[in-house]
């Protein structure tokens, strides 16, 4: 019987401390999170101040700063080069690069 006992409570106590995970991995995988609509990623070599200001932490001045940068240095070959810009950091890079983009230029003399 004790045996039985020890049996349950460590089942349950495994329970309660799987739970909060469990919780959580229900929360990623909720229907209105998979049926939300992705933004469209923002190209850093044509958007405007008003499509800037829609990143996570980019602000008017900032994003006045990005079209600064992406003037006088000439289109954006890469992504990372957002980190030349006064107030854009590793960090705030690290939120942003999943959200803007660089395309490609293509080689005319190719075609």
């Amino acid at each position: 019987m004790r045996t039985l006992l020890a049996t349950v409570a460590a089942l349950g106590v495994a329970a309660l401390i799987s739970l909060p995970a469990l919780a959580v991995s229900l929360q990623s995988q909720s229907p209105a999170a998979a049926e939300a609509p992705s933004k469209p990623l923002i190209n850093l070599n044509t958007a405007t101040i008003e499509q800037l200001e829609t990143l996570p932490g980019i602000g008017r001045k900032v994003a006045e700063r990005i079209i600064e940068y992406r003037t006088k240095s000439g289109s954006f070959k890469r992504i990372e080069e957002l980190m030349n810009v006064k107030g854009i950091g590793e960090k705030s890079f690290l939120k942003l690069k999943p959200l803007v983009v660089v395309p490609a230029k293509t080689d005319k003399s190719d075609r």
